[in-house]
């Protein structure tokens, strides 16, 4: 059933645009320069406002992931990434309950991704579709069908656009992929504001600036009880404070720190004699896929659950999938329901007050991405049979194994390191979040091994080259 349902979908596939695959090497100076127009467009993008929209005031469904999401509200990256990462997770829970059978074949790889591409523009139309007749941008009566059309054209266009320009960086023109470099962008474009921020707030002990270190500079300044001063700017309330600076730079350390944990297995040519190497497991084996899925999973509940329960306030079976409450003119926050259980506790303090929902919490982020690392390798190609197969065709084999032995080997690895890559990775956005870091636990850790993995290609090409002149002139 599975090839059927992906031969079903083959002829669809070849509507979509698709980049083709660089046919010589693509120098190191140029993919950089397509990583820079990649990311220019995007920026470009979260900055031009949809055409046709009456309001934007409404609470924002997607306050909490937004960073995540990369996605801005009101502009043409309103979606961000959202359908592609939604297309992912949602095929790769079919492959993984072999609903839809993956074979291990280049073409039917490729007719994987190619299905998923064209689920992720099949959601982009759909999530326009709602956001526009859910009343987001104004009551659709008020504002026309003509200019509903337009917004969801608008809306549309800008999917096919992230999409196009994530499979140009992953086809080899450019470094990485566009879902981590627009992820990675956000995230530290929050950071450095929430730092370094010089609008003005009037919190009601006088006037504050909402970056966390010039707020520092001048609370010193201008209040003459300095500890009281230093006090405030490590511990203020509702705005970014410089313990969510410590605990964001902390976070950053420990997630380097485990980077490095991995098991090297040694492997040796069986064409050349003498020839030996090794073959790195690392602790973060899927890096940070598990992460992506699980925002991606909760990102879609809170917005099914917000939009529900604006249209059925009340009704009791859409309260137990979520109660929300407003908090500020675009903010709304989950208070009782599946929801509230799914979201992170804010402090300590409410962790205290109700360790039910914490436990929960802690339950669901260990759980889920521990499940989604361990489907992941399977669906990816980097399972133990696919790494043993790729030894192969590279004439490579593990010392005292046989290719048979050498799968059985490499299980005793490969599906502990990602279950258990997952669960570490759960744990830290559990431990982010609860010391207040700065763009929320799981931000921090998508930014973190994102920028990681860039520092890893970057070192990987400037020991090809020799040396950093080389790679850059």
């Amino acid at each position: 059933m599975g090839i059927k349902f992906l031969e079903f979908v083959k002829p669809f596939c070849q509507l979509i645009p698709e980049i083709q695959k660089p046919d010589r090497k693509i120098q190191f100076r140029e993919k950089v320069l397509w990583t820079a127009i990649t990311l220019f467009i995007f920026l470009v993008c979260c900055q031009i406002p949809l055409f046709g929209i009456m309001s934007s005031d409404s609470a924002d469904p997607f306050y909490w992931i937004r960073v995540i999401l990369a996605s801005n509200r009101g502009t043409l990256m309103e979606l961000g990434i959202s359908p592609i990462v939604t297309s992912g997770l949602i095929m790769q829970l079919l492959a993984g309950a072999k609903i839809i059978e993956v074979g291990d074949t280049p073409k039917d790889r490729a007719l994987f991704n190619g299905a998923q591409k064209l689920f992720g523009m099949v959601i982009t139309i759909g999530q326009a579709i709602v956001y526009v007749m859910t009343g987001m941008y104004g009551v659709p009566s008020e504002i026309g069908a003509g200019v509903c059309l337009l917004i969801i054209i608008q809306l549309f266009v800008a999917g096919l656009i992230v999409l196009l320009l994530d499979e140009l960086l992953q086809k080899g023109y450019g470094l990485g992929s566009g879902i981590s470099l627009f992820i990675a962008t956000n995230i530290c474009e929050t950071i450095v504001w929430k730092a370094f921020s010089p609008a003005t707030i009037n919190t009601g002990r006088g006037t504050e600036f909402e970056g966390g270190i010039i707020a520092l500079f001048h609370l010193l300044a201008t209040r003459h009880d300095k500890v009281r001063a230093l006090r405030e700017a490590f511990y203020r309330q509702n705005l970014p404070n410089l313990m969510n600076l410590l605990a964001t730079v902390l976070v950053f350390a420990i997630v380097i720190y485990f980077q490095g944990f991995r098991v090297d297995l040694p492997i040796k040519s069986a064409r050349y004699r003498g020839q030996t190497s090794s073959y790195p497991i690392k602790l973060f084996y899927t890096s940070n896929i598990p992460i992506i899925l699980q925002s991606a999973l909760v990102s879609n509940l809170y917005v099914i659950s917000q939009m529900l329960s604006t249209k059925f306030a009340g009704n009791f079976l859409i309260n137990l999938l979520g109660v929300w409450a407003d908090n500020g003119p675009q903010r709304s926050y989950p208070i009782g329901g599946l929801c509230y259980y799914l979201s992170p506790p804010e402090s300590f303090q409410s962790m205290l007050t109700d360790p039910i929902h914490f436990i929960l919490y802690i339950v669901f982020m260990l759980g889920s991405c521990a499940f989604f690392s361990k489907t992941w390798i399977d669906i990816s190609g980097s399972s133990a049979k696919d790494v043993a197969k790729q030894l192969k065709e590279q004439q490579m084999v593990m010392h005292g194994h046989r290719e048979k032995s050498m799968i059985h080997e490499l299980n005793r690895y490969i599906p502990t390191a990602a279950a258990f890559g997952g669960l570490c990775i759960g744990a830290l956005s559990v431990l982010a979040d609860l010391l207040g870091a700065i763009g929320s636990g799981t931000g921090i850790l998508l930014a973190v091994t994102i920028i990681y993995q860039y520092f890893e290609i970057f070192v990987k090409e400037q020991n090809e080259l020799g040396g950093m002149g080389t790679l850059l002139f």
